[in-house]
């Protein structure tokens, strides 16, 4: 299908200019791959996020968490309450303040993810597998340029460690 294709109609033709339009419907899709290719494990694309991101920094707390992966605090603590009930991770008060939780993945969800790799890595080479292959880097190289540059818009910003 492309934009000169007489069959499409003018009203999709207007959204296929937008990129906002594209990009949520490439999620979509995306979101679509990864749970079809991780249905066995039953983990969400942004449950995968944070047990990945616990993976090499143990006892986040909530906020930080949040930020590191582009998630707002309400999302966090529903993922993060999901993931301790499976097991995945575990939560305790933090030692210096109290009334802030720290997550940490245990061994269980250590294994899940490991089991899970091979099959997630598939979902993102499916996205982006319609791309040449000396595109594909480059179209990466875009997005993360699109996201550095207009990250303070977003409800949740990214905060790279």
């Amino acid at each position: 299908m492309t934009l000169d294709d007489p069959l499409i109609e003018e009203a999709y033709r207007v959204l296929a200019e937008r990129p906002g339009f594209l990009i949520r419907r490439l999620h979509q899709i995306h979101v679509a791959m990864f749970m079809e290719e991780c249905a066995e494990f039953n983990i969400t694309p942004v449950q995968y996020s944070v047990l990945t991101a616990l993976m090499d920094r143990p006892d986040l707390d909530q906020v930080t968490l949040g930020a590191q992966i582009g998630i707002d605090r309400t999302t966090t603590a529903g993922v993060l309450a999901r993931l301790a009930e499976r097991g995945l991770i575990q939560r305790r008060a933090s030692p210096v303040d109290k009334r802030m939780k720290l997550a940490a993945i245990t061994a269980e969800g250590r294994k899940l993810l490991r089991r899970m790799d091979k099959k997630a890595q598939r979902a993102h080479d499916r996205t982006i597998a319609p791309l040449l292959k000396e595109d594909r880097a480059v179209f990466l190289r875009y997005l993360l340029h699109l996201v550095d540059a207009s990250n303070g818009y977003g409800r949740a910003p990214l905060h790279l460690p």
